[in-house]
């Protein structure tokens, strides 16, 4: 079943339906011990003040002390209750949208990370408050019905009143519900635009600056936060408006039945602590009016919401999940008439335990083949084989898949936590050097220049680590993310320009470690690098350079060096 805002609406009300239902019962009990308090003072007037019956007074005065007791202690726990039901949800929806987005098949959509950024947060807390707006609109229904009833006890035209105009002023401002939702859902929209906007903006300052471009940049967020807030204040004044309407119309129904009692009043067809009563009554009577009258205003928001967490929850696999499985490594790296962009027909040939470097001098040939490799293009927007272990990786189980080839690319992220949770990819990080010394993290960190890094940390592997890495140098956060690769040990690895941010002394010890601990002695891994980096390309066992999206030239890095001119152009340049 596709999922759709209602469903997400409908599935928290289900998963809290036990706190939704104990929580809107105390609600609606404290309705109705506040909506018996008019009633109370009213009878107190006419049994014991008109009378002066001192016994009655004390009476109903202690009526009176344990109803405010008992409405005090049913809005304090039902508050609990249905608060601690609130933040569950919206905690629930926040790691199922985050969970949809992180799948490692990715999702199909046209969202940008800052809008799945809004959607995951706000837009999931906005359609959690579902589950105070219910309650609420309990306690309301609860309290104007008590008001009814007790206005048709003591005069049948008054109570009346209440029970024709209420459905009546609520089915006329239910027809503007519509046009809050659309507002409220541009608004959103909107929102969720901006903050993307300005996530790529905050994630690219650095070569906007270099480039000069920050001007250009900056005046594209203030022309989508400038339409943001347009649709905001749009949305902001359509609600407030019918906000305002409705609680005139209500207080004006208010009104009129105080107006109507102080009538029958003077009449004489009630008493004193019956006129009391209603003033009491059509006081009391404004809240639950005014929170019945919101409630397109509350549902339009909360459902808005749940219309864009439903377009993530409902957005299909980037990837389909293939259903074979691989044999054991050592696996070799096939690709065949592969045609991605501005790859044209490439093929290509690792054997396993090889180590093999590609050179492309036209970078969208380099960005196109990683992108390929790296499982994260639907098969449908390729044409070839990409083969691990002679297995086409498009019917390979997804996971099985990418545990057989990672793809490193230039771009690496580092996260916030600890230098060692970013290398070690949830393995407890220990600092002692004797047991370091023993596994094959120190082997990593070496073959990285990633043990520089560590060592010069005050912490070790347990330093702390800001968002986004930008506590560390742009060569440190490279060479830990070298690390990181390394750690995993996948029998195929592809790394695109793993060294750019780094001086030649560290390339040249990565280009030797690399080549140490996957290829030495034993060692059955794959390894294909894509660079123009002489200093690894030395290392590689063959070349293989790409001009015009295939296969230009082919040997080993000295023998091209001698022997091909554009080559010697593209790596010595």
């Amino acid at each position: 079943m596709a999922t759709t805002g209602s469903r997400v609406l409908l599935d928290g009300i289900r998963r809290n339906r036990r706190w939704l239902t104990t929580g809107s019962a105390m609600y609606g009990g404290h309705q109705i011990c506040e909506a018996l308090v008019p009633v109370v003072i009213g009878v107190i007037i006419d049994r014991a003040v008109a009378t002066g019956d001192v016994g009655a007074l004390v009476f109903w005065v202690a009526v009176l002390a344990v109803l405010f007791v008992v409405l005090s202690l049913m809005w304090r726990f039902g508050a609990r209750l249905l608060t601690y039901a609130e933040a569950g949800e919206g905690c629930a929806l926040r790691v199922e949208v985050a969970g949809k987005i992180l799948q490692p098949r990715g999702i199909r959509s046209d969202l940008r990370s800052g809008e799945l950024l809004t959607i995951s947060s706000s837009d999931a807390d906005n359609a959690s408050y579902l589950l105070d707006y219910i309650p609420r609109i309990v306690a309301s229904v609860t309290a104007t019905a008590v008001c009814a009833i007790t206005l048709l006890v003591i005069n049948v035209p008054l109570g009346l009143a209440v029970v024709v105009g209420t459905p009546l002023v609520l089915v006329l401002l239910h027809l503007g519900t519509p046009l809050i939702t659309r507002r409220i859902q541009h608004q959103q929209e909107s929102a969720g635009e901006a903050a993307s906007v300005a996530t790529d903006l905050v994630s690219g300052l650095r070569p906007l600056r270099g480039i000069g471009a920050q001007d250009a940049a900056t005046q594209r967020y203030r022309d989508v936060s400038r339409r943001s807030l347009r649709a905001t204040l749009r949305a902001a004044r359509t609600q407030r408006g019918f906000e305002g309407i409705s609680t005139t119309i209500s207080n004006l129904l208010a009104a009129g039945i105080a107006i109507a009692a102080g009538l029958l009043a003077l009449d004489g067809a009630l008493s004193i602590g019956q006129f009391v009563t209603v003033i009491g009554l059509a006081q009391f009577l404004v809240e639950p009016l005014v929170q019945l009258t919101v409630v397109p205003s509350w549902v339009a928001e909360a459902r808005a919401s749940a219309n864009r967490v439903a377009l993530v929850l409902s957005a299909p696999p980037l990837v389909p999940d293939g259903r074979r499985a691989l044999d054991a490594p050592p696996h070799g790296l096939d690709i065949v008439d592969l045609r991605y962009r501005s790859i044209d027909g490439l093929d290509l040939s690792v054997r396993p335990g090889e180590l093999v470097g590609v050179v492309a001098p036209q970078a969208a040939d380099a960005e196109a083949l990683v992108t390929a490799l790296s499982g994260q293009v639907p098969p449908e927007d390729y044409r070839g084989t990409i083969a691990v272990g002679g297995v086409d990786l498009a019917s390979v189980e997804h996971r099985a898949a990418r545990a057989a080839l990672l793809v490193e690319p230039h771009n690496t992220d580092i996260f916030t936590g600890t230098v060692g949770s970013n290398i070690l990819v949830g393995d407890a990080p220990t600092s002692d050097p004797a047991l370091l010394d023993s596994t094959f993290l120190e082997r990593a960190l070496r073959a990285s220049a990633a043990d520089d890094v560590v060592s010069t940390q005050t912490g070790g592997l347990d330093t702390e680590v800001s968002e986004r890495g930008t506590s560390l140098s742009g060569g440190q956060r490279q060479r830990l993310a070298l690390a990181r690769a390394l750690f995993a040990r996948p029998p195929v690895l592809v790394l695109h320009d793993p060294t750019t941010a780094v001086d030649s002394v560290t390339e040249h010890a990565i280009a030797r470690g690399l080549s140490r601990l996957r290829h030495g002695p034993g060692q059955t891994f794959t390894t294909v690098l894509v660079t123009c980096s002489p200093i690894l390309l030395a290392t590689a066992h063959r070349i293989v350079m790409i001009d015009g999206g295939a296969v230009r030239a082919t040997g080993s890095h000295d023998e091209l060096v001698d022997q091909d001119s554009e080559y010697r152009k593209a790596v010595l340049r």
